[in-house]
Formats: structure tokens, C-alpha cells, sequence
């Protein structure tokens, strides 16, 4: 009988305790900071490139600043932010029940940690940082005031090296001796490709490309494209965009298999998959460089309406597909839509009714201001270079005063293809994504879109190029 009430006790006492497991969901941080004279703190994290306000907390009777939810943060780098901005990183992971104290006076010298052992393993590479930082700090002074003295300039870069050397040695040894810590996968992902010397070659000599084919294969190798929690800490972002701006062939079809590539790798974690395409999709549908907007076209199509961007509202997803609708009609390489539209003897006229090499086709407007400043500038280039180059221009005014056209037109000696945007077989805002003028598109003699949205002063170098490039396929 005294074994069952044993039992029964230990059984009890096993369930109390489980029970005190239980109710510690969501999170619950304290916060004690001397020397600060207002009343509310923030808590903030990293996203990508940006920083969020996650929740507020008011300084209560006890003297607390108390963050707190029913819901488990996401792990990452979070930000405890002041009133006028100022702030110190904490780390929130697994352990989300923790307080720490501190003076507004100094942050990182000052910390006190307790229950977070995550953020006491963090503190101390943060105090070593700010401790090397003021062993850093006067010698880059004193190399500025020395710069012209080679000697104390060598014994200073010397001393500058080793320093470096030691903090590298100190983020190796965290890496090693704390793998699962967020900082130990930040350190890794931030490190960058060593290089080895390329090796020779049978017929001697080495490969050129062997340290750019090298650092491209090896540049993901120290990053967890599975662990979401990197998403909030600021490395992931300025990654991603340097290997897309900076790594990868800039041509669309390296782009494109380059861009499949990083969106399977991520996959498997629904959070690194969905900022991948995003980021993607959105990088590539602001791009500046002309004929991207096909790679946004590419993703839209693949990834969006198929229903893998789970997350998508129907009315982004709709906003997408009539993005793709304005830009798939005139993506470089294909043939352009045929315009019809009146010229000024009311006779409709097509975009494609000439045999020129070239077409130019512009959208412009009589009563646009900037119009007024580049169509002149067309003009020029159009009378000198129209038989160099074999150009038509087929010009669309987008304005509806037709009588306002047709005097422009003459007091300006257009000699080209004048129409009216009045009369249109097609919108032609859609189709050709006019949404203000002027806009320029190049056509080849196949009226396939080969420029978009050029200035007037890039035609004449595009064309050469283009004709050169011609005749060296011909040869």
C-alpha cells in the first residue's frame, strides 16, 4: 500500500509538473533598463532587409518592461528599441522565457542575463566585439594620421592583421564549440568562399575561369537555406542579392535556371521558400535592366498561377496576372503586336506596312511637356541617321486633339509615320504597357521587339552595336 501512495505522489507531482511545461507557451521577456527616462520600449526583429515592430512594451510599478504573447515568436535576431531609436540585439529562439537588466547608458556593458542561455553564449561574443573594437579603434586613427610614413604604416596594418586574425580565430572557436546557436550559422553563412589556386591543366597552363566557376559552386556552401530563422537576422537578404547582382551570368537564361535552382533549394522550409520567391520576383519585376521583366514574367507564370505561392491573396494574384498580361506582348525577342491607327488624312496605316530595317515605334503626346523636350531630339537623330540605319518611325500620339496633332506635325516638319491614338485596333496601353510618354520600342526587320523604353541618346549606339553584332553572325 505504501509503494501504490509512492507512486501516486510521484505520478502527481509528474503530472504538476508537465502542466507548468504546458502553460509556458508564447513568450514572456523582462526587461529592466536603468537611466532611461521615458515609458515605453519596442521589440523588433529583422526581415529580409528591412526591421518590424513586433510589440510594445510599457515600463509597469515594478519597474518592468514586459514583452509578452500567447504565440511563440519566430526565431531569429530580434532589436529592443527606445523612444528615440537607440537599441540592443537579442536573440529569441527556443527559450523564450527569460529577463534581462541593463543601463540605457550602455547597452552591451552593462547586460545581465537570466533563464537564457542562448542570449548569455551571444553577450559574451558581443562584450569580446566591443572590446575589440576599442583595440581596433585607435589604430585605424592612428593609421590615417601616419598614412604618408611606410614604416609606422606597415607596423600598424601589421598589428590591424593580427587583430582581425584573432577575431576570426574567436568566431571559428564559437562556430565549433556552439553549432546550434543562431550567431554560429550567422558566422558560417557570412563567411566568405575561400578559393583555392586553380590546378593546371594537361596541356598546361590553368583555367581562367576556375576561381569564378569555384566561388559560384561553393557560395551557398555555409548557409542553411532550411533555417528560417536567418530570414530575421540581416544576412540573408544582401546575400541573395549580391549572388543574383553580382555572381551569376547576366543573361536571362543563367538568370532563370539560377533562380529555379535557389527557390528548390529552399523549398523544403515553407518560410525560406516563399521570401525566395518573393524576393525574386519582386527583384526582377522592378529591374531597370532592359528584357528582366521576362524573368518576372517566367516566375509569375511558373510559380504564381500554378498556385505554388500558397500564401498569395486573389487579388495580388490577380494584380500579377495582369502584370504579365501588359509585359508578355512585348518581351525582347518577340514579334511585336501589329499596330493600326489613323494617320492625319483620317487613312489607317500599319506598324508593319513599311520594309525599313528598323522600326521605331513612339508613343508620344502634343501636350506632354516632356515630350515637348525629347521629340525634338528624335527628330534629330531620325534626320540624320534615317538612311545610315534604315529606321521608320511609326509615332502614336497619345493625345485625342487631333487637330492639335496635325499642327504640331507640320510646324515641326515630322516626316515620318504620324497616327492617332484616337483610333486603334488594339489598347495599346496594354498590349505595350503605355502608362506615360514618351516611350520608345526598336523593332528589327521582322518587327520583333529587340529595345524598349531606350532614350533617344542610347538608339544610335544600340544600333550600331546591333548591326555589328548582325554582320558578325553573317560572316
Amino acid at each position: 500500500m505504501l509503494n501504490y501512495f509512492k507512486k501516486l505522489l510521484i505520478l502527481s507531482l509528474l503530472l504538476s509538473s508537465l502542466a507548468v511545461v504546458a502553460e509556458k507557451k508564447g513568450y514572456n521577456i523582462k526587461i529592466k533598463l536603468s537611466n532611461y527616462k521615458n515609458d515605453t520600449l519596442f521589440l523588433g526583429n529583422y526581415y529580409g532587409d528591412k526591421q518590424y515592430i513586433k510589440d510594445t512594451a510599457v515600463l509597469n510599478s515594478k519597474g518592468l518592461f514586459i514583452f509578452k504573447g500567447d504565440e511563440a515568436l519566430p526565431g531569429g535576431v530580434y532589436l529592443v528599441i527606445t523612444n528615440d531609436k537607440r537599441y540592443f540585439e537579442i536573440i529569441v529562439d527556443k527559450d523564450q522565457f527569460f529577463s534581462l537588466e541593463t543601463s540605457n547608458d550602455d547597452f552591451t556593458k552593462f547586460m545581465k542575463i537570466k533563464d537564457s542561455p542562448e542570449n548569455e553564449i551571444f553577450y559574451k561574443f558581443v562584450d569580446y566585439n566591443r572590446i575589440k573594437f576599442e583595440d581596433v579603434s585607435p589604430l585605424q586613427k592612428r593609421l590615417e594620421e601616419v598614412k604618408n610614413n611606410k614604416d609606422s604604416t606597415k607596423i600598424i596594418k601589421d598589428k590591424l592583421q593580427a587583430l582581425n586574425t584573432e577575431i576570426s580565430d574567436f568566431k571559428l572557436k564559437f562556430i565549433k564549440d556552439n553549432p546550434n546557436h543562431l550567431m554560429a550559422k550567422v558566422f558560417k553563412a557570412s563567411k566568405d568562399v575561400d578559393v583555392p589556386d586553380p590546378p593546371k591543366l594537361k596541356g598546361g597552363g590553368i583555367d581562367s575561369l576556375f576561381a569564378y566557376k569555384y566561388y559560384k559552386t561553393h557560395y551557398w556552401d555555409n548557409f542553411d537555406l532550411l533555417d528560417d530563422r536567418l530570414l530575421r537576422t540581416p544576412v540573408f537578404n544582401g546575400r541573395l542579392e549580391n549572388y543574383f547582382k553580382n555572381i551569376i551570368m547576366q543573361m536571362n537564361d543563367s538568370i532563370i535556371a539560377n533562380c529555379d535552382d535557389m527557390i528548390e533549394r529552399t523549398r523544403a522550409n515553407k518560410e525560406m521558400f516563399k521570401y525566395t520567391l518573393w524576393f525574386l520576383t519582386n527583384f526582377y519585376e522592378k529591374s531597370q535592366i532592359m528584357g528582366q521583366d521576362a524573368i518576372f514574367v517566367y516566375l509569375g507564370e511558373k510559380y504564381y498561377m500554378t498556385g505554388q505561392a500558397y500564401w498569395v491573396t486573389p487579388s495580388v494574384l490577380e494584380s500579377i496576372k495582369k502584370r504579365i498580361a501588359h509585359l508578355k506582348p512585348t518581351l525582347i525577342g518577340t514579334r511585336a503586336p501589329e499596330l493600326i491607327m489613323p494617320d492625319t488624312n483620317d487613312v489607317f496605316v500599319s506598324s508593319f506596312g513599311h520594309k525599313s530595317h528598323f522600326t521605331m515605334i513612339l508613343f508620344w503626346d502634343t501636350d506632354c511637356g516632356h515630350c515637348k523636350i525629347e521629340v525634338p531630339k528624335i527628330k534629330e537623330f531620325y534626320d540624320k541617321n534615317k538612311k545610315r540605319f534604315d529606321i521608320e518611325i511609326y509615332a502614336i500620339d497619345t493625345d485625342k486633339d487631333l487637330d492639335r496633332m496635325k499642327k504640331y506635325i507640320r510646324d515641326n516638319n515630322h516626316t515620318w509615320i504620324s497616327v492617332s491614338g484616337m483610333k486603334t485596333n488594339i489598347d495599346y496601353h496594354d498590349v505595350y504597357d503605355i502608362y506615360s510618354t514618351p516611350v520608345i520600342f526598336l523593332l528589327d526587320k521582322d518587327f520583333k521587339v529587340i529595345a524598349k523604353r531606350l532614350g533617344i541618346e542610347q538608339v544610335e549606339g544600340f544600333l550600331q552595336h546591333w548591326l555589328e553584332k548582325e554582320a558578325t553572325e553573317h560572316k
